[in-house]
């Protein structure tokens, strides 16, 4: 179907809410309570990363801060390894140098060299690869059986309670989020999508329009969930047309058809980038519109995933599916990936993206192009508004983890 520039400029304004985020490190920062050094050494730095190498004595140590350095490790350092989101070292087990690996996260602590470029570490706090792989399978497990979210509709401070819209393609409802005092709240940086970046918050810093995801014991009917924990953050959403692509630089540059004024995105690895088929695309639209061409009725869950070749999932009272995402999330990760050089002038697109400074640009979270279908189809209204929505936590494209550190 052809697209008009003036339905795609009223479909400008839609929010998406779809965000992949990277995983957090489990536990080990430079909070961590290393063990004591001996009194007669001088402490001045406690570094902490993934470890790149070993060599004898040696561990080479990409940094979270982002210098990669050498810890040399002391024949007298108290080495020990800790259990993901163990916050003391009363349960750490002694462990030897060789205990250590290439993926494992390490705080050291020591004294730096003049140059900066190694410490000569008297203790190490070890975290394992494999810990931290399994934790992260168990929270994403956890996120999605008890989880949910998408754009915050209604904030109230002072009863506690957050309410997230209902998804557009479904027959979800709002839920009601009960926030307490033991309720772990964060939120996202500006510029950042990664929960290592997220800040403790209040229920007073979330807005109406943020996208939010919560996970907690929900309600008998889905409607309602008390909170364990909750990360929210306020993201860009842009639909709009390519106008220039730049490999080199990885940008995108596109004409935003609500401000009507050019646009330009990074795209950094951690980007999902994917094209609806045009079927896809058109089932979708129809459904926005109210129809079904699959046969089902509107909101009955069969929904666009019907064209990947699955079965629609079965939904719970909150129409949400028993794992907690969307049919159209489910779906999305299953959409043929592209890359910046695949896209070409003139190419509708819905983005998400950070907020950017004044002195960096946005970074591209999520992009979908082949949507043309979709923002013809409701350029009044903001049905589209939740196709992306709940955005997942996690890595890659999977749905994830929150582990409180």
């Amino acid at each position: 179907m052809p697209i008009r520039t003036a339905s795609l400029a009223l479909a400008g304004s839609l929010v998406l809410a779809s965000v992949v985020l990277v995983p957090p490190s489990y536990g080990i920062s430079d909070q961590t309570q290393a063990p004591a050094a001996p009194a007669s050494t001088p402490v001045a730095l406690k570094p902490v990363g993934v470890v790149k190498a070993i060599s004898g004595n040696v561990i080479t140590l990409a940094t979270d801060a982002g210098p990669t350095i050498n810890v040399v490790v002391q024949n007298s350092a108290r080495l020990v390894r800790i259990s993901p989101g163990q916050k003391d070292l009363k349960d750490a087990a002694p462990i030897q140098l060789q205990n250590v690996q290439v993926g494992d996260r390490i705080l050291a602590r020591g004294k730096p060299s003049d140059d900066g470029k190694s410490v000569e570490a008297s203790s190490i706090v070890l975290m394992k690869e494999s810990d931290v792989a399994a934790k992260q399978e168990r929270d994403q497990e956890d996120w999605q059986k008890r989880g949910v979210g998408g754009l915050v509709s209604k904030v109230d401070p002072a009863s506690g309670t957050i309410t997230v819209a209902a998804p557009v393609i479904g027959d979800a409802k709002p839920v009601t989020i009960h926030v307490s005092k033991s309720t772990i709240i964060r939120r996202y940086s500006p510029d950042s999508v990664k929960f290592d970046d997220a800040k403790p918050a209040t229920i007073d810093q979330v807005n109406v329009g943020d996208q939010l995801r919560a996970r907690g014991v929900r309600s008998a009917d889905g409607t309602e969930l008390a909170a364990d924990e909750v990360v929210s953050g306020a993201f860009r959403n842009v639909a709009g047309l390519v106008i220039s692509t730049d490999a080199a630089s990885s940008t995108v540059t596109v004409m935003d058809l609500a401000s009507k004024k050019p646009l330009t995105l990074r795209v950094t690895a951690d980007s999902q980038l994917h094209k609806l088929p045009p079927m896809v695309a058109q089932r979708i639209a129809s459904r926005l519109r109210g129809g079904s061409p699959d046969g089902a009725n509107p909101g009955s869950g069969g929904g666009p995933s019907a064209n990947t070749g699955q079965s629609a999932p079965e939904r719970t009272a909150g129409g949400a599916r028993p794992g907690g995402s969307p049919d159209f999330q489910q779906m999305l990760k299953r959409m043929p990936a592209v890359t910046i050089a695949d896209l070409q002038k003139g190419d509708a697109v819905m983005i998400v993206t950070t907020q950017g400074s004044a002195t960096t640009q946005p970074t591209a979270i999520t992009l979908l192009s082949g949507v043309e279908p979709i923002l013809s189809a409701s350029p009044n209204s903001n049905r589209a508004a939740m196709l992306l929505s709940p955005w997942n936590l996690g890595g890659g494209a999977d749905a994830a983890a929150g582990a409180n550190q």
